[in-house]
């Protein structure tokens, strides 16, 4: 009996010192794209609107000195809580952005179809509430849209209607793991406009992890696609690759971009109620099939508010947005960043050796691309509907 003991406890000393001695991934930089040199401080975590019609906003506590450049993040279908995507938003805050996060979704009583109406409405009107705001003081020349998911198309899509509809026109598009978009009007997802009218100064990037990659792909072909008035030398195709060389593994799926902090949920955050119901008002919202989440958009939703917040999230998303932003405001194009070494670099393990880099790539031109699906075209209208209750992103990317 002695033995086969003794070779047990062996095994797991051997498991125990090889998870000891394994080299570890890099920490967030001290300083830099990415890092934790914040010039702010404490951050004030709001919402603006009514408890039916809320966006989320995070900037600096004190009087701002000089306007903020301003990042509006669209969530997920489902992912309606900024607590998930906390650490991300945090760090926009304390970089000096004033982050808007708006809660287009109610989740299982939104339709997708009037996701892009919804969030358009949203962003007008907190824009317009935070004009005048002392320490929020919004930036309109300075503006970028992150998306992650089914908040990508819908991102495009408030671009392209931008001063038609009241909206600013953003510097820079970050799409991270696109997806989510309708093949036609009837399918499922989130139906594109007409991306030919996005502004030619526009830097647009899309970003996909290496797991689960065909169907962003996919989407971020289709977009680089469609885009076409913007010149393939400002787009970059992207992709972040996973690493088990050391331990904790790095690994590249749809939730990577999730960043729980607590400090961000929206429980803590105090939303203002909605005003009094009309009883009179006749109530016009009708439920449908495509409001409810299917079983894998509920698993993905809870994976990004488990996901760790690791080197994926410092380098390969909060540094590589921040170096984009940087050169999307000064006005530089995607090839100056292709050309810097750094963009790319993440980082090393704990023994020297190099984590795997990501991978950035200029558009080929059409006619070697692969072709994308053909979608609709139509020119949204952004006005918000009156059915504040039909709200969700469609996380999969199936159509």
């Amino acid at each position: 009996m002695r033995r086969p003991v003794a070779s047990f406890l062996l095994a797991c000393s051997c498991l125990l010192s090889s998870s000891a001695f394994a080299a570890s991934p890099p920490k967030q930089p001290e300083q830099g794209p990415g890092g934790t040199d914040y010039p702010v401080a404490q951050v004030v975590k709001r919402a603006v609107g009514t408890a039916s019609a809320a966006t989320f906003a995070f900037h600096g506590s004190e009087t701002a000195t000089a306007p903020r450049p301003v990042v509006v993040f669209f969530h997920s279908w489902g992912a309606t809580n900024p607590g998930a995507y906390g650490g991300w938003l945090d760090h926009l805050a304390r970089k000096g952005y004033l982050v808007l996060f708006p809660r287009f979704q109610d989740v299982n009583r939104t339709r997708p179809a009037d996701a892009s109406a919804i969030a358009g409405g949203l962003v007008k009107n907190t824009l317009e509430t935070l004009a005048s705001d002392p320490a929020a003081r919004p930036d309109l020349n300075r503006v970028a849209y992150i998306g992650h998911l089914a908040g990508v198309p819908i991102a495009l899509n408030l671009a392209a209607a931008g001063k038609d509809e009241g909206l600013p026109t953003p510097k820079l598009i970050f799409g991270v793991m696109p997806g989510g978009i309708a093949s036609d009007a009837k399918a499922r997802g989130i139906l594109l406009a007409d991306l030919s009218a996005l502004d030619p100064s526009t830097l647009l990037i899309t970003l996909s992890g290496d797991r689960d990659y065909l169907p962003t792909d996919r989407a971020a072909r289709r977009i680089l696609k469609e885009t076409e008035t913007v010149a393939a030398s400002r787009k970059l195709f992207m992709r972040a690759g996973s690493d088990d060389h050391g331990f904790p593994a790095l690994t590249a799926t749809l939730a990577s971009p999730g960043a729980p902090k607590p400090d961000y949920d929206a429980a803590a955050i105090k939303i203002p109620s909605d005003p009094p119901k009309d009883p009179k008002q006749k109530n016009t919202w009708r439920w449908s099939a495509d409001m409810a989440l299917s079983g894998e958009q509920t698993i993905l939703t809870a994976q990004l508010g488990n996901n760790p917040t690791d080197t994926l999230d410092y380098l390969a998303f909060w540094k590589t947005f921040d170096m984009a932003a940087d050169a999307a405001f000064a006005g530089r194009d995607a090839m100056s960043l292709a050309r810097d070494p750094k963009f790319i670099d993440m980082g090393t393990w704990s023994d020297g050796w190099p984590v795997r880099r990501l991978s950035a790539q200029i558009p080929k031109g059409q006619a070697e691309e692969e072709k994308p699906e053909k979608g609709p075209r139509r020119k949204l209208n952004l006005i918000p509907t009156d059915n504040r209750q039909s709200l969700s992103e469609f996380l999969g990317n199936r159509s």
